[in-house]
């Protein structure tokens, strides 16, 4: 049976948020949390908007779907996010036992893998999914960043 609901739908999703994020002059990272096929979070970063280093798209999303699911465990629950989680994030993820996180694009100077910081053992990693178009999108925040300075 075919399914339009597979990692590539939510990933689409996911990068929807990183728009929103790049249309307010945040670094443009998006996120859902899907359960049983249904989103029940979505999150991008807000650490200029809030003021706050700790408002990563991640961790809007942590916090939103432990509200919707009346508990702080992630257990069945994917996270779809189009970067690399940081170093900070992903020990979030590991205490949320976050059953599955899907990402885009890989951080070779910050992603949580360079630092060597484990998530859950029972969190299963997917990575690449629309890895180009997540990467063009934070390429081309950063150049306009430069160029308006």
């Amino acid at each position: 049976m075919l399914t339009p609901f597979d990692d590539s739908y939510f990933m689409k999703k996911a990068y929807e948020e990183a728009e929103i994020a790049f249309d307010k002059g945040e670094i443009p990272v998006g996120v859902v949390v899907v359960i049983k096929n249904r989103i029940i979070a979505r999150g991008h970063n807000l650490t200029e908007t809030l003021n706050d280093v700790t408002a990563h798209a991640e961790m809007q999303a942590i916090t939103s779907a432990a509200g919707f699911l009346g508990g702080k465990y992630l257990k069945g629950c994917t996270m779809y996010v189009t970067l690399e989680p940081c170093q900070m994030c992903a020990g979030a993820l590991y205490w949320s036992q976050l059953s599955r996180l899907v990402f885009a694009a890989k951080d070779e100077h910050r992603g949580y893998q360079k630092f060597g910081v484990q998530l859950h053992p029972k969190t299963e990693v997917s990575q690449g999914i629309m890895e180009y178009e997540c990467g063009q999108l934070l390429k081309r925040f950063f150049i306009e960043k430069r160029n308006l300075n």
